[in-house]
């Protein structure tokens, strides 16, 4: 038995996420099927993270343990001919037994765009939050860094989440224009459920005068999910890299296959 590490990116368009439902149609879902019908068992496969109904992931990593003797490349080649359009393997390793996706993880980086233009854009449609009034990028960039450091973020965690603690370190946030794009990147320790869409919905409601500029430290301390801004679409969301220890594991975050 071995453990297998896959990296995979996806349109989580057509999903409710990646965690298995009873009614409802997941990415985890489709990649049981596919190692089930490329290795003849349905194997569990834990997740680096879980992501909402229609988020996107351009580095998503999940690992199963199989006997199946295939490479690598092999894995990759026969997986992807039995999954959807929608979901790619492009990497996988094998892992020493003791690794997990979620817990053997330094952090993350979330990346939210939105499509900040007059006029829609067909190919951005399902990809980002189109905004035709102007957005003040730099004013953005600096509310954004007071989400910096470690804080109690239970003001920015949805309902239902079910998590004990809401502590969590935010290593980066900054907000970027690249012509009509705007977008707003944030790196951390971990996220709760939502977490980046209401604090993106958040400095959205600074740009357009709904709170000042300077409101986001306030927010933070009443751990009061009301104080926050409201939770923006799920389709500007994508998890953009996962970060593992090199010393321990090896280079995971190598060659992403953008």
């Amino acid at each position: 038995m071995r453990r297998l590490l896959l990296t995979l990116r996806f349109d989580g368009t057509r999903y409710h996420g990646w965690q298995v439902q009873k009614n409802a149609v997941t990415v985890q879902q489709k990649l049981q099927d596919a190692i089930q019908t490329v290795t003849g068992v349905r194997s569990g496969v834990t997740g680096c993270s879980r992501t909402d109904a229609g988020v996107h992931a351009k580095m998503f990593c999940c690992a199963f343990d199989t006997c199946s003797p295939l490479s690598g490349e092999s894995m990759i080649s026969a997986l992807n001919a039995n999954l959807p359009r929608d979901i790619a393997v492009y990497r996988c390793i094998e892992v020493p037994r003791d690794f997990h996706p979620r817990y053997s993880a330094l952090g993350k980086r979330y990346r939210y765009y939105v499509w900040n233009s007059h006029s829609r854009n067909p190919f951005l449609e399902d990809y980002s939050l189109h905004l035709r009034w102007p957005l003040d990028h730099q004013l953005l960039d600096r509310a954004a860094a007071d989400f910096v450091g470690e804080h109690d973020f239970a003001s920015f965690c949805g309902s239902g989440s079910g998590v004990k603690g809401t502590a969590r370190r935010i290593d980066r946030f900054v907000v970027e224009r690249d012509g009509e794009l705007v977008v707003f990147t944030v790196e951390g320790d971990g996220f709760l459920y939502n977490m980046v869409r209401i604090m993106v919905g958040t400095l959205l409601e600074i740009n357009f005068k709904k709170r000042p500029a300077d409101c986001i430290p306030e927010v933070i301390a009443a751990k009061d999910r009301g104080r926050a801004g409201a939770t923006v679409p799920a389709k500007g969301l994508f998890l953009d890299e996962v970060f593992y220890p090199k010393e321990a594991y090896g280079d995971f975050n190598q060659n992403k296959g953008e």
